[in-house]
């Protein structure tokens, strides 16, 4: 498994971990030990990724909820446990994976939005996720907005 392809498969199983940690409220342990156990192929993801992930989400969760939730018409509580997990994992990322890209952070979203997500929840994800980034990055999107003017 590619470097990339290690890494998409850790931020999908952080996405699993954070949506049992919603639902289950579990502890990050628990949860972290279950999809260690259970998820096939585990020993192929990029694992320092995956535990930064999700142990960096699943501690700041009321911090991260307050970043996003400017950007939303509705209150955290309302959004489906996806859309919930995807900006909080999302989030967390933008404000401490600065070596990722934004784009690259806001493209993961979509596409586990669109794989575990409502038919059209990866719009949503998308529409909070580069308000965010705006202001998170402000400095990488303006300099993304100034290179394609």
């Amino acid at each position: 498994m590619s470097g990339k392809m290690a890494r998409r498969r850790a931020r999908e199983l952080a996405l699993q971990g954070v949506y049992q940690w919603l639902l289950s409220g579990n502890s990050v342990s628990m949860v972290e030990a279950h999809i260690e156990a259970e998820s096939e192929g585990f020993d192929k993801v990029d694992r320092e990724f995956f535990v930064g992930l999700l142990r960096g989400t699943l501690n700041d969760v009321e911090g991260l909820q307050a970043e996003f939730a400017p950007f939303i018409h509705r209150t955290v509580e309302e959004l489906s446990p996806v859309e919930r997990a995807v900006l909080l994992l999302s989030t967390h990322e933008l404000k401490h994976s600065i070596e990722t890209p934004y784009r690259v952070v806001i493209n993961e979203a979509i596409e586990l939005a669109k794989g575990y997500g409502g038919t059209d929840g990866h719009r949503f994800v998308n529409g909070v996720l580069d308000k965010l980034a705006a202001k998170l990055r402000a400095v990488e999107v303006q300099a993304a907005r100034d290179a394609k003017s």
